[in-house]
């Protein structure tokens, strides 16, 4: 598997542990986030940009009266946090069956639509027949299991373990992804290390004969090619619909389903004032808020700040004491 494409962090939402991602999955989740984030979080992020902006045009028309229609819009502000669990009806660490994942069929009917035009034209069965061949070998190729332990290469959350993971570009992004595992699904924090940082990868016997072996019958079949005198242009064609399929393929955007993480929408939260976010967020999952402030404010807090998070601190442990007392 190629490395991960688009740069973020995995963070702990326990102990704010942060973990470059090598993932190419959650590389992609991250890329195409802005596709999957759905419409709350659309919404909530383009009223942070107004409040913003209604802001800093009310801030220079209090410096210089009559400037403020000049402040032009910010392109961001704040910071927004969506929160998601892993869907318990849907296996995780399997590809999702969406259409793009069906578009291979489809594809595959359409080339040997047009490298049956000579057989029925002229009689002949060359183009078909090396269509045909690298078709199964191309198919061959992805049915391989190894591929699912490079893609996958984590744990299961199938423990008592309630990890809860946050997905960000780091400082000064205006999305953050957080996931209430509830005890399900993936453990990101795994996954985000990446197969090839494993110390021992378990690439096994049988994928390392099988790369080699579908190799060698590649070049055969491109010798093979080689050697056709007539009706090249159809089997031109049919290499040029693949190679547009995989171009198509890679640049569409994706739900984290389709990666092999299905997750449920359970609530968004976003202000203007990032550390306003942490701290509703903290107020809703305990630690998770906290595990994210050392991301983005790596220097110390305000005076203020430190008695806001000793506050919030102080509820939890009221909770806490009352789910005690109603227990008893």
């Amino acid at each position: 598997m190629p490395d991960a494409d688009t740069p973020c962090s995995v963070i702990n939402g326990k102990n704010g542990y942060v973990r470059g991602n090598n993932s190419w999955v959650l590389g992609r989740m991250m890329r195409d986030y802005e596709y999957w984030m759905g419409q709350p979080v659309r919404e909530q992020t383009e009223s942070l940009i107004e409040a913003r902006w209604e802001s800093d045009q009310q801030h220079e028309e209090r410096t210089s009266p009559g400037s403020g229609c000049r402040v032009p819009r910010p392109t961001q502000a704040g910071l927004v946090v969506r929160f998601w669990q892993p869907r318990t009806r849907q296996p995780h660490g399997e590809p999702g069956h969406d259409l793009l994942h069906w578009s291979g069929v489809i594809v595959t009917v359409v080339q040997l639509g047009i490298a049956a035009i000579p057989v029925g034209l002229r009689g002949d069965w060359g183009v078909m027949m090396v269509t045909a061949v690298a078709i199964i070998l191309c198919y061959s190729t992805g049915a391989l299991p190894h591929w699912k332990v490079e893609k996958w290469a984590c744990r299961r959350l199938d423990t008592p373990d309630k990890k809860n993971f946050i997905l960000t570009r780091g400082n000064g992004s205006q999305h953050a992804i957080a996931i209430i595992s509830n005890g399900h699904g993936l453990d990101l924090e795994d996954l985000a290390t990446g197969f090839a940082k494993i110390n021992s990868p378990p690439i096994t016997l049988f994928a390392q004969l099988a790369i080699v072996s579908l190799g060698l019958l590649l070049v055969a079949l491109l010798i093979t090619a080689s050697a056709l005198q007539k009706d090249s242009w159809y089997l031109i064609a049919v290499g040029g619909i693949g190679m547009l399929q995989n171009i198509f393929v890679a640049g569409w955007k994706r739900a984290p389903a389709a990666y092999g993480v299905p997750l449920e929408f359970i609530g968004v939260v976003g202000k203007v004032k990032v550390m306003q976010t942490f701290m509703e967020v903290e107020r809703r999952y305990e630690k998770l808020g906290k595990s994210m402030v050392g991301t983005f404010f790596p220097g110390e807090l305000r005076d203020s700040e430190v008695k806001d998070w000793e506050a919030i601190a102080q509820e939890w442990q009221e909770k806490k004491a009352a789910t005690v007392k109603s227990d008893d």
